[in-house]
């Protein structure tokens, strides 16, 4: 039967005993197929005996599946099998793949797996979005490291965007997603381990800490001031600071991470269930921590004081430090950058903090296996960045070449 399908043609169509087709008039190789349960299905026959179904009537328009079976045929006049094209599934589409896939597994498998589809996302979706997996090869992304190279960006930011790259596409080699991994040469940019090291010299951090109790009495004397200005009026008074401690969680933090060396997430996670104040530790856990990995850290006098004001102080029962919402911080840039301009220290990040730590803890002669264990490190290649601080040990062991024969000595 030849007829022009339409809504009007499929309105009109009964079933038979047999299934039969109606052939469209218009568009070779377009047809519907009336099946002897009264079920309709729109098809194609792109090749003399190769047909195949695009989909259900009333599921789509007959202009919608007329537009598919050109399509079809297109494909089948360029030589691309309209069949072998539709095994290839729409998930191997690296944002497809990213966003209904990766993504999901990422949030819930990673601690950092937010951050790392965010990553993903703002770094490579421009370039490589509506590319096949398997199209991301190691030319492209060598050219997109060019490119952020000449932006500014540092060869270390870099690394870590493609790293994470590389870990979304073995998860997709590893569903059999694509037989092998598109980026499986690509090599990473080598990195100097031994760049200078930003650490707080003692007329610096005298500074930190004198900017700290600045701010601190600031803060009492304004809400000394709001409040005569609140009694004047007959409102009711806000909660005094005189008699605090801490006026908020600025200080005691910023003391703390210089006693611990913690990191931020891990700091701004920190409960006080992971304090032990009987054997003055502080725990991070696997969960929390970067290498998944649970460590020890013990804790100073300084450390102790700051933690028991601080409890006495909020009675806060979770989270050490919690945010507003009584959730953890997410972010403290403003307050830092306050304080580091008010106690004139520049380019120097809360990461730096750690650094701090870690310095001090080398120039004291700590030896940095145990720096390495403090800094929760699972490479000692990391914390050897710090091994310069120690120049003593370098200058003894130069000295033992010089035996009493030597001809300098004589």
């Amino acid at each position: 039967m030849l007829a022009t399908i339409n809504n009007s043609l499929i309105s009109k169509l009964k079933p038979s005993n047999k299934p039969y087709d109606v052939r469209d008039d218009k568009l070779t190789g377009f047809l519907i197929r009336v099946n002897v349960s009264g079920k309709l299905v729109f098809m194609c026959e792109y090749a003399r005996g190769k047909r195949m179904t695009i989909g259900k009537v009333g599921v789509l328009t007959p202009m919608q599946a007329r537009d598919k079976a050109k399509d079809m045929r297109a494909d089948a006049i360029k030589g691309i099998d309209p069949k072998q094209a539709k095994k290839t599934p729409s998930i191997t589409i690296f944002k497809t793949f990213i966003e209904n896939e990766y993504g999901p597994w990422v949030i819930t498998h990673r601690k950092d797996g937010a951050a790392t589809l965010a990553r993903i996302k703002s770094c490579f979706f421009k370039a490589f979005q509506n590319k096949k997996i398997e199209e991301i090869s190691t030319l492209l992304v060598e050219k997109w490291q060019t490119e952020r190279v000449n932006q500014g960006i540092k060869p270390s930011t870099i690394n870590r965007d493609i790293i994470a790259l590389k870990a979304s596409l073995s998860k997709a080699m590893e569903w059999g997603l694509v037989q092998n991994h598109p980026l499986k040469n690509l090599k990473l940019s080598r990195l100097d381990l031994n760049t200078k090291i930003s650490y707080l010299t003692d007329d610096e951090e005298e500074r930190l800490r004198i900017a700290l109790d600045s701010r601190e009495q600031i803060f009492r004397e304004k809400r000394k001031t709001a409040n005569n200005w609140r009694r004047q009026r007959n409102y009711d008074l806000l909660p005094s600071l005189d008699n605090l401690i801490f006026v908020d969680h600025l200080k005691p933090m910023v003391l703390l991470s210089m006693n611990t060396g913690l990191r931020r997430g891990e700091l701004f996670a920190l409960t006080w269930d992971d304090i032990d104040f009987r054997s003055s530790t502080s725990t991070v856990t696997g969960e929390v921590a970067k290498n998944g990995k649970t460590r020890h850290i013990p804790l100073n006098k300084e450390a102790i004081y700051v933690l028991e004001s601080w409890r006495n102080q909020t009675g806060s029962q979770h989270f050490v430090f919690p945010s507003h919402k009584e959730t953890s911080f997410y972010s403290i840039k403003k307050a830092w950058c306050g304080i580091l301009k008010k106690a004139n220290i520049e380019n120097f990040r809360w990461h730096d903090l750690r650094h701090h730590f870690a310095s001090r803890l080398v120039m004291a002669s700590v030896d940095l296996n145990t720096v390495r264990e403090l800094l929760g490190h699972s490479d000692i290649q990391m914390t050897l960045r710090y091994a310069h601080l120690a120049p003593e040990h370098k200058a003894e062991a130069v000295a033992r070449l010089v035996s009493a024969n030597s001809a300098i000595f004589k």
